[in-house]
């Protein structure tokens, strides 16, 4: 098993990144303004991966999703299924925990627009494989976009065109060093405001993607 090893407060892999990093610890001093640590244990047998952090949500609270309409939608729904404890206030020392479950995101720093380059994606795929490879009892990997699907499958050392993103579906995973019996990659919908105000993702059906990954669990 590798050790994870997450990006430096001061991690300065992406020029781009940092340049807006600097921009926003001079707008919102009282702002992380920094890679957004991962939410959960290493010990968990699920990981939920988004995109990269909000601006105004986990660039601010150090929290993936917290503060930010995504976690609104997510952690309500993952606590309804018993993968949450407490109560989800929107801040990182609100009690509110994880059961089983760790949250990360593809790319750590907040990018402007909400959209991370390609080099930006690779930069930090590294810190995504080494939280893979740290989790022993992991068994399942949730996607939440086909950003997140892209780089969970590189970080895995699988080509990105070899598993197509669909929501619902549930991929089997080849077998990879750390994780000899192979890993099932669960895609859906980013849990976004957008995406919820469009129609693309309701509340039904992302409880839906939730309760199937309970159900794969128990089996």
């Amino acid at each position: 098993m590798m050790d994870f090893l997450p990006p430096e407060e001061n991690c300065r892999l992406c020029a781009r990144l940092c340049a807006f990093r600097a921009q926003n610890r001079q707008k919102f001093p009282s702002y992380h303004n920094a890679p957004v640590e991962p939410f959960g244990s290493l010990s968990a047998q699920i990981l939920i991966v988004g995109l990269a952090p909000g601006l105004n949500g986990a660039n601010q609270t150090n929290r993936p999703f917290t503060n930010d309409y995504a976690g609104d939608v997510l952690y309500p729904i993952l606590k309804k299924y018993g993968f949450a404890e407490g109560d989800y206030q929107k801040r990182k020392d609100d009690g509110f925990t994880l059961a089983n479950v760790r949250v990360t995101n593809a790319v750590r720093c907040v990018p402007p627009q909400n959209k991370p380059l390609g080099e930006e994606e690779k930069n930090c795929r590294r810190f995504l494989a080494a939280e893979i490879a740290a989790m022993p009892n992991l068994k399942i990997i949730l996607s939440l976009g086909t950003v997140s699907h892209k780089n969970v499958l590189q970080a895995l050392g699988l080509k990105a065109s070899s598993v197509k993103f669909a929501h619902g579906a549930l991929h089997r995973l080849p077998p990879v060093a750390e994780h000899p019996d192979g890993l099932i990659l669960a895609d859906s919908y980013h849990t976004s405001r957008y995406n919820i105000n469009t129609g693309v993702l309701t509340f039904a059906m992302f409880e839906e993607i939730i309760s199937n990954i309970k159900g794969l669990l128990n089996k």
